[in-house]
């Protein structure tokens, strides 16, 4: 026969005072197969809850919290009768959804590499080769291996223990931090939707507030677009014909002069096909960036010079329209001192431009600049044309508050002039 509960009064702190200190809870039968539970220690106690699943088989139990016995209850961490309760009636509903077991054994670590799996096979697709996601190494570095969060079960996870990890992230950029909370919070919630049912209900809510960072990287000093990365027209001219003369099979020319005129991402820019340059319209079309949700239209549409358009002439004569338009030497070592080109083949990553870009500003004393300047520079110098913000986002594939966020001063810069027509005379002569 199955053992019965002893039932013990449990809702009053003088009940339980009197109760004697021992190794297993005392059990408070709420209803068949669900129980609230008190563990008296020498210092007070605890209050604990158990279920028994609805497929059957052994208990499951959850620990609640600290009982009121030396403290007044808060309802959060020092709990009375109550409010144990409470907490335990909606843990119980938890236990009763489909896929609870399966739950019950998630983690943060699982919760990352579920993520990290989609983003590998997800990136792979787009590639067309095996790669490992950037969004891999980094929860990698920064949250596997801390023990302290991995551990903690999906059902447990708190608000707290996402608080303290970003406690934990000393010697980090305020930029970095939040590029890794939003990691997190992306694996989390993707975890979130593929086990909705027996998650919380407001575990995205938990999510969501306990990864809220306060910090500003702009207020810091810490700005995506650097004074020093902002170039003057002369020098991205300087750039070009420095790449043009540096290069010999005008591949790298190319991308550098497509990067300059339209400020676009080089992930955008690779992806570019021979029919996308409509030089009958002077204009190119762009292919929208992977970054976001429900991003439209699917193309961009950038108008471009008389001169660029004869440098893409050249290079889309003959050419059929499906070719990607970017595309380079590969080579193959055939001794320790030679190699020798075997096939043209698309850019895959921008690190294969490093060396030569490297190459090119520092012979002409840019050192330092990065690639991105060139679409730093093509924002601004829209915003200092005094086109609208909104056109500006569009042709760069992003959002005004972005723009608004990363280029604030060059947009109150660029509309001084605006701003000073509008001043009218407020004092008598």
């Amino acid at each position: 026969m199955p053992k019965t509960v002893s039932e013990v009064r449990l809702q009053e702190r003088s009940a339980r005072a009197r109760l004697t200190a021992k190794h297993h809870p005392y059990w408070r039968s709420i209803s068949e197969g669900r129980h609230l539970g008190y563990y008296r220690g020498r210092r007070g106690g605890s209050w604990i809850a158990r279920c028994r699943p609805p497929d059957g088989g052994e208990y499951v139990t959850k620990s609640l919290g600290t009982a009121d016995d030396l403290v007044d209850a808060d309802g959060a961490e020092i709990l009375n009768w109550r409010h144990a309760l409470d907490q335990a009636l909606a843990w119980f509903e938890q236990v009763e959804k489909p896929g609870f077991m399966e739950a019950a054994e998630l983690t943060v670590e699982t919760a990352v590499e579920e993520y990290a799996a989609m983003r590998d096979a997800r990136d792979s697709a787009r590639a067309g080769r095996p790669l490992r996601s950037d969004g891999r190494s980094r929860l990698t570095r920064y949250v596997v291996v801390d023990e302290q969060l991995a551990r903690v079960k999906l059902l447990d996870l708190t608000e707290s223990d996402l608080r303290a990890w970003q406690g934990r992230l000393k010697g980090l950029k305020v930029l970095t931090r939040q590029r890794l909370a939003n990691d997190l919070k992306a694996a989390l919630n993707h975890c979130y939707q593929n086990y909705r049912r027996a998650l919380p209900s407001d575990f995205p809510i938990t999510v969501k507030v306990g990864l809220k960072s306060e910090e500003c990287y702009w207020e810091h000093g810490e700005s995506v677009a650097r004074e020093n990365q902002i170039l003057e027209d002369s020098q991205v001219r300087e750039i070009i014909r420095t790449a043009a003369e540096q290069d010999e099979d005008g591949d790298f020319a190319l991308l550098v002069i497509l990067l300059a005129a339209t400020g676009a991402r080089f992930s955008q820019l690779k992806r570019m096909t021979v029919a996308d340059v409509q030089l009958e319209h002077s204009r190119i079309l762009i292919p929208t960036s992977f970054k976001g949700k429900g991003r439209s239209p699917a193309l961009i549409k950038v108008c471009i010079g008389p001169d660029v358009a004869q440098v893409l002439r050249r290079a889309v004569v003959g050419r059929k329209k499906g070719e990607i338009l970017l595309q380079r030497w590969r080579y193959r070592q055939v001794s320790p001192t030679r190699w020798e080109k075997v096939a043209r083949a698309p850019w895959k990553t921008a690190s294969e431009m490093t060396r030569s870009w490297n190459r090119v500003v520092d012979s002409i004393g840019l050192t330092g600049t990065i690639p991105y300047a060139l679409r730093h520079t093509s924002i601004v110098r829209g915003i200092r044309a005094n086109l609208p913000i909104r056109l500006v986002a569009a042709l760069h594939d992003t959002s005004v508050v972005m723009i608004e966020r990363h280029y604030s001063r060059w947009i109150t810069e660029g509309l001084e002039e605006l701003a000073a027509r509008a001043v009218v005379p407020l004092l008598a002569a």
